[in-house]
Parts: C-alpha cells; sequence; structure tokens
C-alpha cells in the first residue's frame, strides 16, 4: 500500500467546538478530489496532555486516511457510549467530518 502524498497547499476548513468543558480546534484538509486527506486537532491548553494526544490521534487518523483508509471506517472504529456518540474529542471530530451538513 502507498502513501498518497498530499500538496503542499490544499483547501483546509477550522472550526471549534466544545467536548467535556474543552473547547477544541478542529481543522481539515483536503485532497485534490475533495476528500478528507488530514485532520488537526488541538485543545484550549496548548501543549497539554490532552492536546498532545488529540494532537497524535488526528496525526494517526490523517496517516490512515494517505493509506487509503475510509473516514467512515476510521469512525466507526473508534470507541462509543452506549448510545453510539463518540467517547473522544477525535471521534467527535470524526463525527462531524463524516457528516459534511456539520462542517
Amino acid at each position: 500500500m502507498t502513501r498518497e502524498q498530499l500538496p503542499n497547499r490544499r483547501p483546509n476548513e477550522t472550526q471549534e467546538f466544545d467536548r467535556d468543558g474543552i473547547r477544541v480546534t478542529l481543522t481539515v484538509g483536503y485532497k485534490p478530489n475533495g476528500e478528507v486527506g488530514e485532520i488537526f486537532l488541538n485543545a484550549d491548553r496548548s501543549n497539554s496532555m490532552l492536546d498532545v494526544l488529540m494532537s497524535d490521534a488526528a496525526i494517526i487518523a490523517s496517516l490512515a486516511l494517505q493509506y487509503g483508509v475510509s473516514l467512515r471506517q476510521i469512525a466507526h472504529s473508534i470507541k462509543r457510549d452506549k448510545f453510539g456518540i463518540a467517547s473522544s474529542p477525535i471521534g467527535a471530530a470524526l463525527d462531524r467530518i463524516s457528516t459534511p451538513e456539520v462542517l
């Protein structure tokens, strides 16, 4: 399997949302064909352990996307509560971007 390299300049969208009292900044970068190619996440407390973990999770999700794993597969694989709601900030972000009308 080969990694799809993204162009240096690409369209992106940034938004903020709250998750369990944490302000999360989400930036989505798009491939030339319009599909999601990368995700960046940051917590409101820069360089905190939560910020680092969210950033690392976004990097791993981005690499998976660039190696051909679909956004829906990644979102389906994350931990959820008994109501089907994503348990983590990365899960909440994936749900937001896998539902186009949210962005």
